[in-house]
Parts: structure tokens; C-alpha cells; sequence
């Protein structure tokens, strides 16, 4: 295992969200220069600019380590668009470019030439196959998925995927640097996945759920019902809603996850007519000012005053218990506690066992009358959820 006194520097490759705030973690975690990488300078001038301004009200808050300044991190920030710069010294590569497999392949054939024998890989993808990322690596032991969850610098989750050829060296060398980096919510939880699955387990268990969101999307817009009352509806139960969230996250991400899924696991995941309108229009949410909602400041404006009573909280939950025991069933975890630890740390929101386990019966009843309303027949439950034999595996 390398020692992570020897891991001198970390790249970051691509300056969007995610890829800045993992820059962000990782100054804060202590290393001694990080580089960020992106081929566009004016995303790479705004990244540093969020950057310092996240590390600026973090010091005036407290929640820096001790010793810690602003001014200090900042310094072991290196801007680069050049990627044999970036990554000809580099100990560690973090990939946070689209999800799209061809560029993400040739991403990794690039540094797997450019970058030194010990450098590990990790990709941020969060849907997508590990091996095949780096299957062009020259290196597919030192290739590994590590998906963040945003915003990273409060967020606890990061989940760690190994490859089929990924060593065991960088698994706990990956776990170990992950450990470093901090996070407002507490200590960092590091689910390692053995074996890899579309989506991991927070995104299985969400796209699943998307499936429903993305049939409610067009239901609503067909039928004339405003989003933000159908958002008003969770407005008890979850912090954004499942619309706000989607533009959070951005409409082209969610929309190539699905597509991922639509050729991965059923055509059933295929985006409707709203999002793909709404993608070939540029209106990507929050980081283009617009998307299901207006944004100003980081905000979505809308008022949630007013309920359609349209979302289906227990139909949303059977959903997800139902991608849970298919995991189960898969062999991707070995037991539900897992999945439950790893949605609270991922995602704010309880997972389904908890109460799955004293509702499948009706969940499954109702799960079956949705598959028949919408012919979603891929969201059909289980045998494992039908059963109910999955609260004997718990570990």
C-alpha cells in the first residue's frame, strides 16, 4: 500500500461542479498541491474563484482545520490546461468530465501514458462501468470509481468501486486519501462496492426511482400541472424536491444517466419528451439559470404553497426497496444495512429497508398496479421484495 505521506499531488481532471468541489476537498485535506485541469480557462478562473470564496466562508465560520487559512490553500491550487502538465508529476488523478464513455476511455488512455507507473486513477462516473473506463488505461489495476456526492465539502458519502482488475494496493490506498478529505456532516463514509453494478447503490436505487420521476414529468406537463406543486408535495418529507433536484444536479447529467441505463439495464429508462426538450435547449437547471425551474443565486424560484397531491411517497419508496433487493439478489452487497448507511451519508434521505421491512406486502401491491398504469414493466417487484427475505439479510 502506498503511504499517504508519499501522495505529494493530487489532479483534478475537469472545473465543473463536481470537479472543483473534489479540488476544494482536497486542498482542505492537506496536500500539497493540487492541480485542476480543464481545456477552457474561463471555467478554469470561475472553479478557483468558487473555490476561494467556498474556502473564505468556511475560515469565517470556524470550519477549517486548525492551523488552516483561506489565503494558505489557496496557494497550493495550480490551474492547467495542458493535461501532460497536469498529470506528469501526479501521484493521484481524479476524472470529473461528462458522462459519456468514449471521452472518458480516451481520458484515461491519454494519462495512462503521460502520468507516472505508481499514479492511480479514479473516475467520478456515477453510473457507469469502472473496467471499461479504464480499459485503454495501460494500468486497469490502478483504475477505480469514486463517486462524490454534491455538495462534497458537506456530503459524507463517497463511494469506492473497484474494477475487475483493480488491486487491492488501490483500494486502501484510494480509502486512505479519501478519509483525508473533510466533510461538515461528520466522518466520511466509504462503502467499497466489489463488484461492479450500473448506478453503484445511491444512483440504482435514484434512477429506479427516476424511471417514476421521468413518467410523472411528462404526466404533469401533458396534463398541465405546475412542478413546483407536484415538489410541493415532498415538501414535509425531503429538503429539495424531485424536480428542484434534478435541475440541481443538472437536466444533461440525469439525462445521460439515463441513457446509460436505457442501454444498460431496460429501454424503460429512456428520457422522456420534456427532459430531452428541455437538454437539446440547453436548459440544464441550475447551472444555466433555467431548466424545469428559473434559478437565481443558487436558488430555484418557486412556491411550494400549493400541492398537487400527485407524488407518491410509498410508491417512491417501493421503487427503491424494490433496486435494493436486486442488489441483494445480485450479489452487489451482501447485506441491506449497507444500502440504508449509504443513502442517509449520499443523500440526506432514509433508505427503504427501514421501512420496507414492515411494508413490502402493500409496496409490493402497489408497485404492481404503477407497472400496470404505466407500463413500466421493468419496475416490477422482485422475488426477493415479493418475498419478503430480504429482512433476513441485514449484514
Amino acid at each position: 500500500m502506498v503511504d499517504i505521506n508519499n501522495i505529494k499531488m493530487i489532479t483534478v481532471i475537469g472545473a465543473g461542479t463536481m470537479g472543483h468541489e473534489i479540488a476544494q476537498v482536497a486542498l482542505m485535506g492537506g496536500f500539497q498541491s493540487v492541480v485542476l485541469n480543464d481545456l477552457n480557462k474561463d471555467i478554469l478562473t470561475k472553479a478557483k474563484n468558487k473555490i476561494k470564496n467556498g474556502l473564505e466562508r468556511l475560515e469565517a465560520k470556524g470550519r477549517l482545520k486548525e492551523g488552516q487559512t483561506s489565503s494558505a490553500l489557496i496557494e497550493n491550487l495550480i490551474l492547467e490546461k495542458d493535461l501532460k502538465s497536469s498529470v506528469s508529476q501526479t501521484d493521484f488523478v481524479f476524472e470529473a468530465i461528462p458522462e459519456i464513455m468514449k471521452p472518458k476511455q480516451d481520458l484515461f488512455e491519454n494519462v495512462g501514458k503521460l502520468s507516472p507507473e505508481h499514479t492511480i486513477f479514479a473516475t467520478n462516473t456515477s453510473t457507469m462501468s469502472i473496467t471499461e473506463i479504464g480499459s485503454k488505461s495501460g494500468r486497469s489495476d490502478k483504475v477505480i470509481g469514486c463517486h462524490f456526492f454534491t455538495p462534497i465539502v458537506v456530503l459524507r458519502l463517497i463511494e469506492i468501486i473497484k474494477g475487475k482488475k483493480t488491486s487491492n494496493e488501490t483500494v486502501e490506498t484510494t480509502k486512505n486519501i479519501c478519509q483525508q478529505f473533510p466533510a461538515l456532516k461528520g466522518k466520511r463514509y466509504l462503502p467499497i462496492l466489489e463488484k461492479e453494478s450500473p448506478g453503484f447503490i445511491v444512483n440504482r436505487l435514484t434512477i429506479g426511482a427516476s424511471a417514476y420521476i421521468n413518467w410523472l414529468l411528462d404526466y404533469a406537463m401533458e396534463n398541465g400541472v405546475p412542478l413546483e406543486q407536484i415538489d410541493a408535495d415532498t415538501k414535509e418529507l425531503m429538503e429539495i424536491g424531485p424536480f428542484a433536484r434534478w435541475d440541481y444536479l443538472g437536466l444533461d447529467v440525469i439525462y445521460n444517466v439515463m441513457r446509460y441505463f436505457e442501454e444498460g439495464l431496460s429501454s424503460q429508462f429512456a428520457p422522456g419528451k420534456t427532459l430531452t426538450k428541455l437538454v437539446n435547449e440547453k436548459q440544464l437547471g441550475r447551472k444555466t439559470g433555467k431548466g424545469l425551474f428559473e434559478w437565481k443565486e443558487g436558488r430555484p424560484l418557486l412556491n411550494k404553497d400549493v400541492s398537487a397531491g400527485l407524488f407518491n411517497l410509498d410508491l417512491f419508496m417501493a421503487i427503491q426497496l424494490n433496486e435494493g433487493c436486486k442488489l441483494l439478489e445480485e450479489g452487489i452487497v451482501s447485506g441491506y444495512k449497507m444500502i440504508d448507511d449509504t443513502m442517509i451519508a449520499g443523500m440526506d434521505t432514509p433508505g427503504p429497508f427501514g421501512a420496507g421491512k414492515r411494508n413490502y406486502k402493500k409496496w409490493t401491491r402497489l408497485l404492481e398496479e404503477f407497472v400496470d398504469k404505466s407500463n413500466l414493466s421493468y419496475l416490477r417487484p422482485c422475488e426477493l421484495m415479493r418475498s419478503g427475505k430480504f429482512t433476513n439479510m441485514r449484514k
